[in-house]
């Protein structure tokens, strides 16, 4: 089963791989063997992951390339390897949260989404760094270091699936999963030039995740590009008995509107977010104004619209999260708080001053605030805003992270729990990627892909990639 693929292997697509895979045109060992080889060569300057087992996955391969000579029915993601942040399951592998608190701890089964994704024939290729517990960071006091940006390993990488965007973003995986809880998938998707979704509240298993917030939890996957999300969102959705909030609604194909383009529809910019809420810098609005009016020129009709205040979202959401996560940790915090990071130290605690009361004035809000902000859709099909305030900044810099790091709107998303993608829409002039969001109905991702797939086939942002030579240099 010899290659003849053109395009460098690590830069291919899960879709177009998947494609040459099934017409034996590309070996799933010949994949999985060129990305094993990236990450030994860089992942050293990067820290993406924190368990890697090539050889299992080769041997797994091996197995993928067997069924395709054999003409046996294959799955839609066969012989594509993956990674997983490392507070999802995967049966045999430890599950560190990238804590000290857990770095013994070995998950029993698969999660939900991680026996999805093996189901459709992808090959687990190893578990990606994170914040800890999903919240602290960025740290230099755990067990392992931080994730490094994939376009400049001297910036920030997003976070907390800080693993997940920089490996994708640097060619070692096509395809990777995070978590979103305040839009810990979208940050690094933003800051490493990704989609990432997180989908409907309900839409993704949490079952095999381990928690940070029980009610504003998501899964979502990062990938390069538009149908590769799609494709992996249709993998891993579904309903699951073992995660209560699960949805029982029917997993539409993500894809099908792909091509449709966005004539005809009307989309909601919400302007006030950056520059009356928080005021973002030049560069990030003028890259989203750029992208509204190519969605204008592809026949979309954009109108601004107004919401509740960025803030009134975020307090609700730093309320209902901190009290969750206390709940979480409220043993670890009594009797090993010396086990965690001063990062999330520093997180939690204020947690611990909230009240009953808090919380529940915070979860009536939420529902006052999510059936406002979904009137909005009566009058469109999908909303826009900004994604960071700005692009990534200096990994070191701590002042500057603690500035930074929430200055974003992506938290009213978490608190509605509608579907919100992070879609690339440029460079900074430090080469940094910028990003905006598309925000769509309860259960419509569907209409989110297709927005992103039309604004990307006006674009070349998908053939830009880092060169690791060049970004890996201190």
């Amino acid at each position: 089963m010899g290659s003849k693929v053109m395009t460098e292997l690590h830069w291919l697509s899960a879709l177009e791989a998947v494609k040459l895979i099934k017409n034996k045109k590309l070996s799933p060992v010949e994949l999985t063997d060129a990305l094993i080889k990236r990450i030994d060569k860089y992942d050293k300057h990067f820290n993406t992951f924190i368990s890697f087992r090539p050889e299992q996955a080769l041997k797994e391969a091996r197995v993928a390339e067997e069924r395709v000579m054999k003409g046996d029915t294959l799955g839609p993601l066969h012989g594509i390897p993956f990674g997983l942040k490392d507070i999802i399951d995967a049966k045999g592998w430890n599950t560190t949260a990238h804590s000290a608190l857990l770095t013994d701890n070995v998950a029993e089964k698969d999660a939900f989404v991680t026996a999805k994704l093996k189901e459709s024939g992808a090959i687990l290729l190893g578990k990606l760094s994170t914040h800890e517990f999903a919240l602290g960071g960025p740290s230099f006091d755990l067990p392992w270091p931080p994730a490094r940006n994939a376009w400049n390993r001297k910036y920030f990488p997003g976070g907390s699936s800080s693993g997940s965007g920089a490996a994708v973003a640097a060619g070692f995986l096509p395809l990777a999963l995070g978590s979103d809880t305040g839009g810990s998938v979208r940050n690094p998707a933003s800051m490493n030039g990704l989609l990432g979704i997180k989908a409907t509240y309900g839409r993704v298993s949490r079952s095999g995740v381990i928690p940070l917030s029980f009610s504003l939890d998501h899964v979502g996957p990062l990938t390069r590009t538009t149908s590769d999300n799609a494709l992996a969102l249709s993998v891993i959705s579904g309903w699951d008995k073992n995660d209560p909030a699960s949805a029982e609604v029917n997993v539409p194909n993500f894809s099908e509107d792909l091509d449709r383009g966005v004539s005809g529809l009307k989309i909601g910019i919400i302007r006030h977010f950056y520059n009356k809420d928080l005021i973002a810098c030049d560069e990030m609005v003028n890259a989203l104004e750029a992208a509204i009016t190519k969605l204008e020129k592809s026949g979309a009709v954009v109108k601004e619209v107004s919401t509740r205040p960025l803030q009134e979202f975020a307090a609700c959401n730093r309320v209902i999260l901190l009290s969750e996560a206390c709940a979480i940790h409220k043993d670890w915090l009594k009797s090993r708080p010396e086990d965690y990071g001063e990062s999330l130290l520093s997180r939690l605690l204020p947690g611990t001053a909230l009240t009953a009361v808090d919380y529940v004035e915070a979860i009536r809000t939420r529902a006052r605030y999510t059936q406002e902000f979904n009137e909005i859709f009566h009058n469109f099909d999908a909303i826009i805003t900004i994604n960071n305030m700005e692009a990534a900044f200096p990994i070191e810099d701590s002042a500057l992270c603690e500035k930074i790091y929430p200055r974003q709107a992506r938290t009213p998303f978490n608190v509605t729990g509608n579907p919100a993608l992070a879609v690339p829409i440029g460079f900074n002039r430090e080469g940094l990627p910028l990003s905006m969001q598309v925000i769509t109905p309860q259960f419509d991702e569907t209409m989110a892909y297709r927005i992103a797939a039309s604004f990307e086939s006006n674009t070349e942002w998908t053939k830009h990639h880092p060169d690791l030579d060049e970004t890996s240099v201190y």
